[in-house]
């Protein structure tokens, strides 16, 4: 069992790229997990009355999970189309590259929030940067003010988090459905087993998501997701709650078996077989992100469906007769009943 994994980082304990009094934020990108690929994940911490700063991703879409808290979200995108919405503990916001955006929580706790965005080197532009880029003059033209309003405006970046003066202000219709809002655990699990289930922010379900996708996986634990793979899909995950344990095959023959626990992050890149399962009876909660908007799998127990025993028997190198009795499987069931012990940890 590794104690390091090129596949392993941490959000959770671990150096912040930004912190202040009012909040902070952690990330992995390929500077600080190489085997990534397509994908980033952070993880904003927002205290109350705290402003994640306006800002835009350069080259990444983005959807966000609310893990705890009440965060209110403004984004203006192409051809000035604009929504503000309220986004609670268990659900979702989109917001695409290019779109200028805000965060604020507006809760009484602090705020948590796992995003992930298409890229693994994600860039961003702030508002006070951009802003300040422009000189008084041409600020002054731009509003239609004298150019002396905007010298004392701050320049260079913004601290990425700021605190706003007084209460929030939360305009009208803010609490209204939104086509960048999705309420990932208000959904009834379109995938579920008496071993767990899976809630599944997808396009089938959210109609927004271009080249993204989440789905919020239980593993209960008497239950354990099954060996498979992705064809085409990347997949990015977040512990949320429980303790788990991975085993991946990487193309070189190299196996990579870990332990997962809250607030670590894990990536497994397209077409690599991998399996998860809890490690204690409460079971483990993941936050698992794709690269494709509607992520597909295959999995071993259909595989086993696929072929003559005679070629299963050939490929393992047993006789048919000590074949065991696989079970028809024209559709992989996602969770499987563990039926056997834990392996034992390392």
């Amino acid at each position: 069992m590794s104690t390091t994994s090129p596949h392993v980082g941490a959000l959770v304990g671990v150096e912040p790229a930004f912190a202040n009094e009012f909040g902070s934020i952690t990330e992995l990108t390929a500077a600080s997990l190489p085997i990534l690929d397509g994908l980033s994940i952070k993880r904003i911490v927002l205290e109350p009355g705290a402003i994640r700063e306006p800002q835009w991703n350069v080259n990444a879409n983005q959807i966000a999970y609310v893990a705890a808290g009440t965060v209110l979200v403004s984004v203006l995108g192409n051809v000035d189309s604009f929504a503000t919405f309220v986004v609670g503990t268990g659900q979702m916001y989109h917001v695409e590259s290019g779109a200028v955006y805000h965060l604020e929580n507006i809760g009484d706790g602090p705020a948590e929030i796992i995003a992930t965005l298409r890229s693994a080197r994600p860039e961003h532009f702030s508002l006070r940067a951009s802003v300040g880029a422009m000189t008084p003059a041409v600020l002054g033209n731009t509003y239609g003010q004298p150019a002396d309003v905007f010298a004392g405006f701050g320049r260079g970046d913004a601290p990425q988090i700021v605190r706003r003066e007084g209460a929030a202000r939360i305009p009208e219709g803010a609490g209204l459905p939104n086509a960048r809002l999705f309420d990932a655990e208000g959904q009834i699990a379109p995938l579920q087993s008496p071993h767990g289930h899976a809630k599944l922010a997808r396009r089938q379900f959210w109609a927004a998501l271009d080249d993204l996708s989440m789905y919020s996986l239980t593993i209960g634990g008497t239950g354990m997701r099954e060996p498979h793979w992705h064809p085409i899909t990347a997949e990015l995950g977040y512990v949320h709650r429980g303790h788990g344990r991975m085993r991946v095959l990487g193309p070189d023959g190299v196996l990579d078996e870990y332990e997962l626990r809250p607030g670590q992050a894990y990536f497994i890149p397209r077409a690599y077989p991998h399996h998860i399962e809890a490690l204690d009876d409460a079971g483990v909660h993941f936050l698992v992100f794709f690269d494709q908007a509607t992520p597909g799998d295959i999995g071993y127990r259909a595989t086993a469906s696929a072929f003559t025993r005679e070629v299963l028997a050939a490929s393992f190198g047993v006789p048919e007769r000590e074949l065991p009795s696989f079970p028809d499987t024209p559709i992989d069931p996602l969770i499987v009943e563990r039926v056997n012990p834990r392996d034992p940890v390392a």
